[in-house]
């Protein structure tokens, strides 16, 4: 596979890891209503997500199924 393809990859987890991380951010926030922690939890599910979308993504790149 080529090495762009694995960029692409790379970048669509960050990419994607931005808007979830939005989104975890302000769902923390308004549970919690202390923004330090929905901080807190946003920085460490960005690190864990990041790596787990990359590790899924390059998975599915494997799988023949679906593909014309």
């Amino acid at each position: 596979m080529p090495n762009a393809m694995k960029r692409r990859s790379v970048v669509k987890a960050v990419t994607w890891r931005i808007v979830g991380t939005a989104d975890t951010f302000v769902l923390s926030w308004l549970i919690t209503k202390e923004p330090i922690t929905a901080g807190a939890i946003a920085s460490l599910e960005v690190i864990t997500k990041t790596f787990l979308y990359y590790f899924h993504e390059r998975g599915w790149n494997r799988v023949k199924w679906g593909r014309g």
